[in-house]
């Protein structure tokens, strides 16, 4: 089974969800005794074929193009299309990041593919793809298989270790004739201040909720994420009133997470915040609230006011070195 990945990149580089997705895709091949093929769009693309061959892809397909230089519904569309067609994979991956929400379910529907989205788990079982992935707001996963190929699958962030390989990629150009198949064109990218790190990419990742009492005691978390080198998050209570802004908020309607450590502080655990961190590895909480829910998901918890434990817990760490 040949698999075609397409990893993400961002200013020139691959962002590590990319790598994950490469390194999920070569060990289903493994397995089902296949292929990995990794497309690149945009400018720049040529100076990333050893990384993407590192982590296992046998063949780069690079797409530099004008038309490509920002996000295009259309062109990247296309563009995924053709590189299914030249390298005739019967299997397409990617991460389920924002991009790949919009992508995927198009590829799919183009392909006729079977579509497994926000997916945790893998895994080639009796000749099929088998895939975990959360449902019911992370109450519960469920397993399910494709019942033929093609299949589109999108894998969610910081599910599965990059592991580089040790191997090199055969770089194909890719030409693409867009003329007239772009309708929408990008205008300009948002950056958070101070180029902050995404919560979806975070090995760690501090969240706030109405417990900070106010938008100003935030910076208690901020001097614990930079202590730790993680996000800072939000429950979607303190964006709806404008103390953080909406690209760090966590949950249903918000950003889907699953770093290695989680800390809530002062958030209740509302089931619409657990369905975006249920999946983290190590949940830690903070509320002065002993029935707080957000105790019932944590391995670790904290009952005491947030705004005077996280101070000491950002010495302790800065003490440990």
């Amino acid at each position: 089974m040949n698999i075609l990945v397409y990893v993400e990149t961002r200013g020139g580089k691959i962002r590590g969800a990319g790598l994950e997705a490469l390194t999920a895709a070569r060990k289903l091949a493994d397995a089902a005794g296949g292929s990995v093929a990794a497309l690149l769009i945009g400018q720049g693309g040529a100076e990333l074929t050893a990384e993407v061959g590192q982590y296992g892809a046998g063949k780069a397909f690079i797409a530099e193009n004008a038309a490509l230089a920002g996000y295009s519904p259309e062109g990247y569309l296309e563009t995924l299309l053709e590189a299914v067609r030249q390298s005739g994979a019967q299997a397409v991956v990617m991460t389920a990041s924002s991009l790949g929400k919009d992508l995927a379910p198009m590829a799919a529907a183009k392909l006729d593919a079977a579509f497994l989205p926000d997916c945790t788990g893998l895994e080639w079982q009796d000749g099929r793809i088998v895939i975990t992935r959360p449902v019911y707001a992370g109450k519960l996963n469920i397993t399910l298989a494709a019942k033929e190929l093609p299949a589109v699958i999108s894998l969610r962030p910081k599910a599965f270790p990059p592991v580089p390989t040790g191997g090199t990629a055969e770089t194909v150009k890719l030409s693409v004739n867009l003329e007239g198949k772009v309708k929408t064109r990008l205008v300009g990218v948002g950056q958070d201040a101070g180029g902050r790190l995404d919560v979806t990419e975070a090995d760690v990742v501090i969240s706030g909720g109405r417990g900070m009492k106010a938008p100003e005691n935030f910076k208690l978390i901020e001097e614990l994420a930079e202590t730790l080198r993680g996000a800072v998050g939000a429950s979607r209570a303190v964006v709806d009133v404008g103390w953080r802004p909406h690209s760090e908020q966590v949950g249903q309607t918000g950003k889907v997470v699953s770093p290695t450590l989680y800390i809530a502080c002062g958030i209740s655990g509302a089931i619409q915040h657990l369905a975006g961190m249920r999946s983290s590895k190590v949940i830690v909480a903070i509320n002065k609230d002993p029935e707080a829910p957000i105790f019932k998901s944590a391995d670790y918890g904290i009952v005491g006011d947030a705004l005077e434990v996280l101070p000491a817990l950002t010495q302790a760490v800065k003490a440990i070195g």
